[in-house]
């Protein structure tokens, strides 16, 4: 059973606290940076760092990118928090790149495995980690924010890409997926895009059932479809 603690560290100018979760053992083991959904560091994110710990035997560090290891509580502040990342991939990018820190020096991550997940912006965050040019195996994003603000960037890439979104998510609509085909394509990245139907934005969360606003719903078959997609590329990468 994994072992979960918090750890605090700096990033933007904050102090941010994220969640690590280890597996049973003493070995090294691949490493997963998990990024949460837009309004903050959640049970959610949380829960999915301990499952790949439990599960996978993953050494998992779920960040933090708005500072306190807590979400926010106004949505137009959260509105706002993101609309300035997405507008600086620099900064966006350094948070990340912060977070990945974290990840890569505890004693039993192996340094030459790595991975970085999302939901929400949180998938985002990662493609930008990757576009930067971080060293790591693999990029997944579920019900993830495509649209990059630098497309050329994507040529830095040096891992894997998967993109799981809802057909019917309308913050992630087909000219965002076709333009994040074409930045693929440009940048020559190993990439893929499921595309899953009758699944909206935030799928993998079952608290999203209880958030009153169109095209935001659970969709219990698209999560469990989406993390096997990612299970396979993890197998693949890491062995």
């Amino acid at each position: 059973m994994a072992t979960t603690r918090e750890i605090s560290y700096q990033a933007d100018g904050r102090t941010m606290v994220g969640t690590l979760a280890l597996p049973e053992g003493t070995d090294r083991r691949p490493g997963v940076l998990v990024c949460h959904e837009g309004p903050g560091l959640d049970d959610h994110a949380r829960s999915r760092a301990v499952r790949l710990a439990d599960e996978l035997g993953y050494v998992a560090f779920a960040l933090d990118y708005h500072g306190g290891g807590q979400p926010l509580a106004d949505r137009g502040q959260m509105m706002a928090r993101l609309g300035e990342l997405r507008e600086d991939p620099q900064r966006a990018r350094a948070i990340a790149t912060a977070g990945l820190d974290v990840l890569r020096g505890e004693g039993r991550t192996d340094g030459d495995r790595l991975a970085a997940i999302g939901y929400c912006f949180g998938g985002t965050l990662s493609l930008e980690l990757a576009r930067g040019g971080a060293d790591i195996s693999a990029v997944v994003g579920f019900h993830s924010g495509l649209a990059p603000a630098r497309p050329e960037d994507a040529r830095n890439i040096r891992g894997k890409v998967l993109m799981l979104i809802g057909a019917d998510d309308p913050i992630v609509d087909n000219a965002q997926r076709r333009d994040f085909e074409e930045e693929m394509r440009d940048g020559g990245v190993d990439w893929q895009l499921h595309v899953y139907g009758g699944a909206v934005h935030s799928f993998t969360n079952p608290r999203a059932s209880g958030v009153d606003l169109p095209g935001i719903d659970y969709h219990e078959p698209t999560d469990r479809r989406s993390w096997q997609a990612m299970l396979d590329l993890f197998h693949e990468v890491f062995g």
